[in-house]
């Protein structure tokens, strides 16, 4: 890590720029402290009580996902990949939240669950819920890592301040806010940080659009430049791998757009839990589909400022040193923005990092606790007992996270280091889900078996690419290619289990799997439609994704 932080980052700000910074984190704590006032029980503390309007939810729920990997590892992307980087957002990410929604959302909360493990063991069995646990809880773990090192990387290369303190710093801050105010505390201020990262980001797009004549100006010069025109498109040269972002449309399709996608955003707890979070069936369907609305345009702040270092920065894409990729933002930042401004945009990217983190964070302590230590260390104890045990928790996950962001500043792209865990943990887990989601036959042990090989499907393919013994044009295609192993193994195992074991009865499967979807308190089905037209998630949901498509036309 010492080799990025760089003298030639180094920011020159000023008292007022700092004063911005110190007002952040102010008012960062001060929610924290304003969100325990509402904290009486362990469900306020995990799940807000189940209280957030839908537009909260909603802005959360994309903030969450607003961390190291979408500022930092996009806009790398951005500058390494061109426009192919889109793919991440219009078919990577909008068209699962959509299915989130509409189909998956009425039976997380219908089922009244409090986690993605627990509804797995209620759909399968204790292994199943076990194994999904764990490894859920070191996925987080290890993404707080990407988010804390980006963290202290900025404030490293930045600012100047050491590692260690800027470590110290952003992990202590996110910390206090969640261990004091649970879940409310994250989820208000992710809307904040919301905000406050799109203050930071649109200056700087702004600002080095001007600077390259426009976006006509930008992508003359990107077609000049060693990305060429292949860069500004989306589609074109798919056929094969031989493109930026070295991967052909079915890698692409199936690989990212389904597999990793649907993997992602249907099954990481981490985003689920701000839906569930939400005060009725209603705002818990619309709470993705409202998020997909700003993660379309999200690539405008991201992806085009890549496309702009890349022309503006020479020598980006260099192995060590502060040209590496993962600095495109930074090295923007130092380059087009006055003081004030400045201010603005490094509270933006410390924000972006900070929402990134305590989404995993507050996933990880709710997982330990509900689904881990109640479960299976210690069961049946006081309703404050295990409010205490998350608050240890949260020390416990910020801690490890510490250790785990070491691991990321071995990669040069966080984004290929983030779709590698994504294929190897999310991409089973959707597969099995939606296996036993659909399929009502698929057994107990079905589930476990199909999660269990699908992961080590995965692993083993990673593994190989690492010893060089299979072969692939970039890491991202092997995540792609990864994901679809796993789900294609998760698929085929549960098939092949379920025909030789018992399923369970049909009444212990009631709210869990479709055929079999139950009612709310109301006694209409958890699947029935909002009446009012604007809150309909089939129509929001479509319309987003008609956007999605026709955002996809001028840069086929």
């Amino acid at each position: 890590m010492e080799t990025l932080a760089a003298e030639g980052l180094r920011l020159d700000l000023d008292v007022f720029d700092y004063l911005i910074l110190a007002i952040y984190f102010a008012t960062v704590l001060g929610i924290g402290f304003a969100a325990r006032r509402a904290i009486k029980s362990s469900a306020d503390f995990f799940l807000s009580g189940r209280s957030m309007p839908a537009w909260v939810t909603g802005l959360a729920f994309v903030s969450a996902n607003l961390g190291a990997l979408e500022i930092i590892g996009m806009a790398a992307n951005g500058a390494q990949y061109g426009l192919m980087t889109l793919h991440y957002y219009w078919i990577g990410a909008v068209p699962a939240m959509v299915f989130l929604g509409i189909v998956m959302m009425p039976f997380y909360y219908g089922s009244k669950v409090r986690s993605v493990p627990e509804f797995l063991r209620l759909r399968f069995n204790r292994p199943t819920h076990l194994f999904n646990a764990l490894s859920f809880a070191v996925a987080q773990v290890l993404i707080a890592g990407v988010n804390l090192y980006a963290l202290a990387l900025v404030l490293d290369a930045l600012l100047g301040w050491p590692l260690w303190l800027s470590i110290v710093i952003g992990a202590a801050i996110v910390l206090i806010y969640i261990s004091i105010g649970g879940l409310s505390s994250a989820i208000y201020n992710e809307v904040l940080q919301f905000f406050v990262i799109l203050a930071g980001l649109i200056p700087i797009t702004i600002v080095g659009l001007v600077k390259v004549g426009g976006i006509d100006g930008l992508f003359d010069a990107v077609r000049d430049s060693k990305l060429g025109d292949a860069a500004l498109h989306t589609w074109q040269g798919t056929a094969s791998s031989d493109n930026p972002l070295g991967a052909n449309w079915i890698g692409i399709v199936f690989g990212l757009g389904f597999v990793l996608s649907f993997g992602y955003w249907t099954t990481n707890f981490a985003e689920v839990q701000r839906a569930l979070s939400a005060k009725d069936m209603s705002a818990a369907r619309r709470t993705p589909i409202i998020g997909a609305f700003p993660k379309l345009l999200i690539p405008v702040v991201t992806v085009i400022p890549g496309l702009i270092a890349i022309i503006t920065v020479k020598g980006l894409g260099a192995d060590e040193g502060d040209l590496v990729y993962n600095n495109a933002i930074p090295l923007l930042m130092r380059d087009l923005l006055p003081n004030g401004v400045l201010g603005v945009a490094v509270t933006g990217l410390i924000a972006s990092f900070m929402a990134g983190m305590a989404a995993n964070v507050s996933g990880f302590n709710t997982v330990f606790t509900y689904d881990i230590w109640q479960t299976y260390v210690r069961k049946e104890r006081s309703d404050e007992y295990y409010l205490r045990v998350g608050r240890y928790a949260t020390i416990g996950g910020i801690v490890v996270g510490i250790g785990t962001a070491f691991i990321a500043a071995g990669f040069s792209n966080i984004m290929n280091y983030i779709q590698t865990l994504f294929s190897l943990f999310n991409a089973p887990l959707f597969a099995t889900f939606i296996v036993g989601m659909f399929w009502k036959r698929m057994t107990a042990w079905a589930g476990f078996w199909s999660l269990l090989l699908g992961t080590a499907s995965s692993l083993t393919l990673y593994l190989l690419y690492l010893a060089d013994v299979v072969k692939f044009n970039s890491d991202l295609e092997e995540s792609f290619w990864g994901a679809g192993l796993a789900f294609v193994t998760a698929v085929l195992v549960a098939v092949v289990v379920t025909l030789v074991t018992e399923s369970k009865p049909e009444n212990e499967l009631r709210g869990l799997v479709y055929g079999l979807a139950g009612t709310t308190t109301d006694g209409t089905t958890i699947l029935a439609a909002d009446k009012v037209w604007w809150r309909n998630p089939a129509l929001l949901g479509g319309i987003a994704v008609v956007l999605a498509f026709v955002l996809y036309i001028p840069v086929w």
